[in-house]
């Protein structure tokens, strides 16, 4: 752990034997969030009696979960952007244009938050206003006058084309109860249309995240179908978006809308990022297709991102230099004074460059299939390393997709895995892995698909890698009846479903450190107690099982 948080030295590619995740962090993303505000987005709805009703309007609701993006993205992603765009809103406000000039630019379109890195000073303002009645009622106003979505799509053009122009992921995040705009109009019609194609040829994901009236099911065919595209050309190879189409939120007795909301916009609000790209998969001699690998599972771990300076008036961000010294002499040492060696027989034995370079060289990076093997042979345990979890690329081999497909269908119904030779990287060490066939799943409560199908790559372990259990002293079982009484507490105390659900317990130690770190930002008290969901209900086991 204390290598984590101490300064290290650049390291050279050549020192790197496992596959390098810099690239993976550094790909940068700027979030949107595009809010409409009319009459029925800012009704609150009736009290109820269910503990779990609603008490946010929609637009509250909408604000709070981009609030809550914002404090996560805060801590977990300090370079990426987040802004807030309100639309049909009875005040406009875009940038900083003069309010005297005359009629604004993008009438009933008021940017709240600007497209930018999240400062301490948005979270604040954006806590103020979910928080302040007051506020919230003399901002939020809805126009008496339909807002324009061409209007509004071009001024997200605007805000993605100055604030954020180079970024690799770009998302529009709309949040409506409309699902038909400009029902009589079918100019306005097209015109958004064409808008949206411009963000889609910019590279603009738009995701819709509709919200259903009471007895009105919100359907995307009359209008937001010719707006929403599943792909970027920009990023064909990434995972399929869900099958089943886009989630509603709606308000009922059994979820609230807030909740509905975050879990939805929780799904999509990490981008998606390789962290390998068009790597060759050869099938056979003379028959390759390109992939790219992405990293689904990671193990969070609070990192230092920077080191900052107190000293001074202001906090500043400080740069790292490291120097290597002579021990003798403390004269500063050129790298090319620098050799590499390797102990052998209690001697150093001295490597050029070159020949450090020709003993790594396996050959170009490649995933190659050597076989296949019944799924029932890859044990539980023959798993050293998290998979990587590879999708198609159509860069360098056109019909990739369709190849891949049949492959993954093929393994799928035959319950048979490859066996593949796999080199990541240049100068990386071959690793022999399974290639396992996943299909796609489903969340049973909201249908947002929580596993994309796609192959996996499990690394699998050499004979040295394996060591031998224990011996096992002599086993004392326990007598029948403890056996029998045991047996009825445990069925007392399975789980929802009998499945463990990660998402719903958080890593405490991990939650408390960015909390803490939430608190000196934004200058608010410091929590006393960690909020701790792993912590077992003692009064429910002990009603349940006695």
């Amino acid at each position: 752990m204390s290598d984590d948080h101490g300064w290290k030295p650049p390291v050279d590619e050549d020192d790197d034997d496992e596959i390098d995740e810099t690239a993976y962090k550094s790909a940068k993303d700027a979030v949107l969030f595009v809010i409409e505000v009319s009459s029925s987005m800012v009704k609150v709805p009736p009290a109820r009696d269910s503990k779990k009703s609603d008490t946010d309007s929609p637009t509250s609701a909408a604000l709070k979960c981009a609030y809550a993006l914002m404090q996560q993205r805060i801590i977990s992603n300090p370079n990426d952007m987040m802004g807030v765009l309100l639309y049909g809103t009875e005040e406009s406000k875009f940038h900083d244009e003069d309010e005297s000039s005359g009629s604004p630019a993008y009438p009933h379109c008021y940017l709240l938050t600007d497209l930018d890195i999240p400062a301490a000073e948005d979270v604040k303002a954006l806590k103020n206003l979910v928080e302040d009645e007051d506020e919230f009622s003399s901002l939020i106003v809805p126009s008496t006058e339909e807002a324009s979505m061409a209007n509004v799509l071009f001024c997200a053009n605007q805000i993605f084309t100055t604030k954020a122009p180079n970024f690799s992921s770009r998302r529009l995040f709309i949040v409506t109860d409309n699902d038909d705009p400009h029902a009589d109009d079918k100019t306005q019609k097209k015109s958004a249309a064409v808008r949206a194609k411009d963000l889609y040829d910019l590279g603009v994901l738009i995701e819709l995240f509709p919200i259903s009236k009471p007895g009105q099911e919100f359907d995307t065919r009359k209008f937001y179908d010719d707006i929403v595209y599943n792909q970027l050309p920009t990023d064909p190879e990434a995972p399929a978006p869900t099958s089943v189409g886009t989630k509603t939120s709606s308000t009922s007795d059994g979820i609230s809308l807030l909740a509905s909301l975050l879990s939805n916009i929780n799904s999509k609000a990490v981008a998606r990022r390789a962290l390998f790209s068009n790597l060759p998969l050869e099938l056979g001699p003379g028959l390759r297709i390109s992939v790219k690998g992405f990293i689904i599972f990671k193990r969070q771990e609070p990192k230092r991102s920077c080191y900052v300076y107190l000293d001074g008036e202001k906090a500043q961000i400080a740069t790292g230099v490291t120097t290597q010294l002579a021990e003798d002499s403390a004269r500063p040492v050129e790298k090319v004074e620098i050799k590499k060696a390797y102990r052998f027989g209690g001697e150093q034995v001295l490597f050029t460059p070159e020949e450090i370079s020709q003993i790594r060289n396996f050959g170009d990076p490649i995933i190659r299939i050597i076989g296949f093997k019944p799924m029932s042979m890859l044990p539980v345990w023959a798993n050293l390393r998290p998979a990587t979890f590879i999708y198609p690329s159509e860069e360098d081999y056109i019909g990739s997709t369709r190849v891949f497909a049949a492959l993954h269908q093929k393994l799928l119904s035959a319950q048979k895995i490859g066996i593949v030779w796999f080199i990541a990287r240049k100068n990386a060490a071959p690793v022999l892995a399974a290639l396992y066939p996943g299909d796609e799943q489903t969340s049973p409560e909201t249908g947002i698909q929580t596993m994309p199908p796609g192959l996996w790559l499990i690394p699998l372990p050499y004979a040295d890698d394996i060591r031998s259990n224990p011996e096992i002293p002599h086993l004392i079982r326990a007598p029948g009846h403890l056996i029998d009484k045991m047996r009825t507490v445990v069925q007392q105390l399975q789980l929802p479903k009998a499945r463990y659900d990660p998402a719903k317990y958080p890593n405490p130690a991990l939650q408390w450190h960015y909390r803490i770190l939430q608190a000196m930002a934004l200058e608010e008290d410091l929590p006393e107690q960690a909020e701790d969901k792993t912590v077992p209900r003692y009064r429910q086991i002990d009603k349940r099982a006695g």
